[in-house]
Formats: structure tokens, C-alpha cells, sequence
């Protein structure tokens, strides 16, 4: 459910918030793409695009950052 994805990235978010705000899309766009699954990644792209709800801002900006190849590869 986007619930449970929106309450993980926000924790990643919040792991990365100390640093300057391009520093902190950037590394959480990179756990993303390194640690979740393309189908993860893949719902929470199609979250965003439905206006999603209960992102932070940082965290939405990072998920608007990844890119359709990003968003199906492997680790």
C-alpha cells in the first residue's frame, strides 16, 4: 500500500534531513535506487504522480528526481 512506502521514505528522509536540501534529494534519490525494489520504486513514482499525499518535501523532490530507467533497474 502507498501508506507503508510513504511512512519508509519519509524515514529515509528524515535520516538524510541534516543535510543541505540538494545533498539530502540527491542521497535519498540514491537509497532508492540502491535499496528498493523497482516495484517499490514504481509505486512511489506512481504516488507522486497522484498528488502524493503524505510525502515530505524533500522526499518528494527525490522521488521526482528518479528517472524511468532508475525506477526499474537493480541495485
Amino acid at each position: 500500500s502507498p501508506d507503508k512506502l510513504v511512512y519508509m521514505a519519509n524515514q529515509i528522509g528524515k535520516f538524510f534531513a541534516h543535510r543541505r536540501e540538494d545533498e539530502a534529494i540527491a542521497a535519498i534519490a540514491d537509497h532508492l535506487v540502491k535499496f528498493w525494489d523497482p516495484r517499490m520504486r514504481r509505486a512511489i513514482i506512481a504516488h507522486l504522480a497522484s498528488g502524493g499525499e503524505g510525502l515530505e518535501p524533500l522526499v518528494s523532490k527525490a522521488v521526482a528526481s528518479l528517472t524511468p530507467a532508475s525506477a526499474t533497474r537493480t541495485g
